[in-house]
């Protein structure tokens, strides 16, 4: 949410997040560089495979806003459900490292958030 409401005010707009067309919007967390890693939001784990490309609807929704999103990462991130279940608004987002796995259950650690 935060590169959201960055390039929004950088372009001087006030939009709504639901624009972006995301299926999931979240702070705390910078997705940069994240390829392969381990994200937890609430009950569950996604694992990032890549960056999300804006595309021209981004455009016609603000002038200026597909490419602002180009900027590597900004468009957010796409990913692997590893782990489903219920989230919630608030539910805490977090990157977390696999550490075993033992009969189907990984076992992991929260890493701090960068």
């Amino acid at each position: 949410k935060e590169v959201w409401d960055e390039i929004t005010r950088r372009l001087g707009a006030d939009l709504d997040p639901a624009t972006r067309r995301a299926n999931l919007m979240i702070s705390g967390c910078r997705l940069a560089e994240s390829r392969g890693r381990i994200l937890r939001i609430g009950p569950c784990r996604i694992r990032i495979l890549g960056e999300t490309r804006p595309c021209n609807i981004m455009e016609d929704a603000l002038p200026g806003l597909e490419e602002a999103l180009r900027e590597p990462w900004n468009g957010g991130a796409f990913g692997e459900v590893l782990e489903d279940g219920e989230i919630a608004v608030g539910d805490p987002v977090a990157w977390v490292e696999e550490l075993t796995q033992s009969r189907g259950d990984a076992q992991e650690r929260v890493l701090p958030a960068r």
